[in-house]
């Protein structure tokens, strides 16, 4: 890299700092000197200590000389976050580095203020970014110091008093035998095995459900249909292991699934892949089970209760999916991979639900297993769940006025209520009520549900992502919206994205319900935004993108140039620069 800071051919100056969840905006302020250089061919990096540059900062425009920096904390670009150390960040044009950043004497920033903490590891680890100022008598150089620390066992006894506190036997187990260890060592062993077989072998997994269903299962559906599993050997393993003990015979019988296979499909989080690497070659593909809700996730909630830690099962994705190439940021950002890597294919599991033949079997199977709603105006009432987890799973009753809501259905009106699959309590339905009101709770799949639907009222649920393609309007029953984007946050503004109308409390609700109040335009945007394609084709665009490789032409090029970036960000070299500026800032004071 060739220095040329001391040219002065721009200057940068930092005016601000802010935070959005995981992401840190740098406001700052350009004077170009030299009128030839263009904005656009800056490049920012976090350059540390010994001059390896280890984040490539993205430049947007805001207005006039004015800029912002942004630089998501828990993926540099290489799916990890950004690493230890104190870095000061670099304009470059090419293999030049024009200027440092430095803060501005008219915009003092409180770097304490500004500096975050955020905690994983249920708290026991945390993740620090720490803003300060380098000593400097006539600049304020800009540093960001990253530091990864543990919890204190004062009080805990030594390692080795430990170990004889155990026993021998134990201390051996603990070392040398526990369950982890044993089975990464017996994923190697079966991978050597299986090796040269396993790129015609694909695996559909989930550690959630004790069989597949959802994506998953539409995509296995799909190359049966279409005589894949002549080609390909297709295996399937279903546990609901991340909430139930599992045998030493079911985790033997995975780990063989996993080393016997050249791709991965999962619907969810996979526990067992937070601590067993899998080897490089394997590809692992998220199909993840819900659509864009407004939850916050993953990497998204980062420093929350319950987030992942640095290293993840997330971390060894090759690809996600997304309804649309608008929503992949989204996904992205729960997972902690780049945004290119979640690819547009829509969801396999709407390929049934949009198929016009089975729309039209399941309305007339609907319409005589509850025939309260023949001839009627159908209400669903759908939220999602209240509490930590499914053990605790709840939903509050005694919000709803059941006898107000009965009244305002008239003659026009009937209530289906299903509620989330983790509440087990049952809707409290008055029995005068049941003429109009009908728990539906035992239906195994909403979505067909929402064929004879014609008002949603839900929360911050999911469910909206496939109920929007019906064209129908919605109401939002956000009681608790405070609370809530506390507890679990929201990955953009709920207000702004909820297609319909968001109400406080039940007698809002209510009101918009009677005057029907519904904001239905927010649904035709909604619908703009989070679908690139209206059809029933997903599973095959995921099989022909992902397991065939005929990615489209324009996404291969995008994930090839940043997959580039990445490489030529990981090629620089500024150390040599650095020192001979320190060396000629020592001549100048001696």
């Amino acid at each position: 890299m060739l220095y040329r800071i001391d040219e002065a051919l721009l200057v940068i100056k930092l005016v601000d700092i802010q935070w959005e969840r995981i992401f840190v905006h740098f406001n700052i302020e350009i004077e170009f000197k030299d009128n030839t250089i263009d904005w656009k061919s800056l490049e920012f990096y976090a350059v540390n200590g010994i001059g390896a540059a280890k984040a490539r900062l993205k430049l947007s425009f805001i207005k006039e000389n004015q800029y912002c920096l942004s630089l998501n904390i828990t993926n540099n670009g290489e799916k990890r976050c950004l690493p230890i150390g104190t870095y000061r960040i670099l304009a470059c044009v090419g293999d030049e580095v024009l200027a440092e950043c430095a803060a501005d004497f008219n915009y003092p920033i409180n770097m304490e203020e500004k500096s975050r903490n955020f905690e994983y590891a249920n708290g026991h680890k945390v993740y620090t970014i720490k803003f300060y100022i380098e000593d400097d008598e006539e600049e304020l150089p800009f540093r960001m110091h990253i530091l990864q620390a543990s919890e204190s066992r004062e009080g805990f006894p030594s390692n080795k008093e430990y170990r004889i506190y155990r026993g021998p036997y134990k201390c051996i187990k603990r070392y040398f035998g526990s369950s982890r260890v044993f089975l990464r060592n017996l994923y190697k062993f079966f991978s050597v095995i299986n090796k040269r077989k396993r790129t015609k072998t694909i695996l559909f997994m989930t550690e959630q459900n004790d069989s597949i269903k959802s994506n998953l299962k539409a995509v296995v559906e799909r190359m049966q249909q279409r005589g894949m599993d002549k080609e390909y050997c297709i295996l399937i393993s279903a546990r609901a292991a991340a909430a139930e003990p599992q045998s030493y015979r079911s985790w033997i019988k995975l780990i063989y699934k996993l080393a016997k296979s050249g791709m991965i499909f999962l619907d969810d989080h996979a526990p067992v892949l937070d601590w067993l690497k899998l080897d490089n070659d394997v590809k692992v593909i998220q199909l993840w089970h819900a659509g864009a809700g407004f939850k916050s996730s993953g990497y998204s909630r980062w420093g929350h209760k319950g987030c992942p830690s640095p290293q993840s099962c997330h971390r060894q994705y090759t690809y996600g999916i997304a309804g649309s190439k608008s929503i992949a940021p989204f996904f992205s950002e729960v997972w902690g991979i780049n945004d290119e890597l979640v690819l547009p294919t829509g969801m396999p599991r709407m390929d049934q639900y949009l198929d016009n033949d089975y729309r039209k079997k399941v309305t007339e199977d609907l319409y005589k297993r509850y025939p309260i709603c023949n001839g009627k105006r159908v209400v669903l009432f759908a939220p999602t769940y209240r509490g930590k987890n499914k053990k605790e799973a709840y939903y509050p009753y005694e919000l709803i006025d059941f006898e107000k809501f009965y009244e305002l259905c008239g003659k026009e009106y009937v209530v289906l209520f299903k509620m989330h699959p983790w509440v087990s309590e049952p809707v409290p339905i008055p029995e005068k009520f049941s003429d109009k009101f009908i728990d539906v709770n035992l239906y195994p799949n909403i979505n067909d549900l929402f064929y004879i639907t014609d008002i949603l009222i839900t929360d911050y649920s999911s469910n909206i992502f496939e109920y929007s393609l019906m064209k129908k309007p919605m109401l939002f029953f956000a009681y608790d919206k405070i609370q809530y984007s506390f507890s679990r946050g929201f990955h953009r503004p709920y207000e702004e994205s909820a297609p319909g109308k968001v109400c406080y409390n039940f007698t809002e609700l209510m009101e918009a319900f009677r005057t029907k109040d519904f904001e239905y335009e927010k649904v035709e945007e909604y619908v703009i935004q989070h679908f690139d394609f209206i059809d029933s084709h997903a599973s095959d665009r995921v099989i022909d993108w992902i397991v065939l490789g005929k990615m489209p032409e324009k996404i291969e090029q995008e994930i090839n140039i940043v997959e580039k970036q990445i490489e030529r960000m990981k090629e620089l070299d500024f150390l040599q620069p650095l020192l001979d500026n320190d060396l000629q800032e020592r001549k100048n004071t001696i």
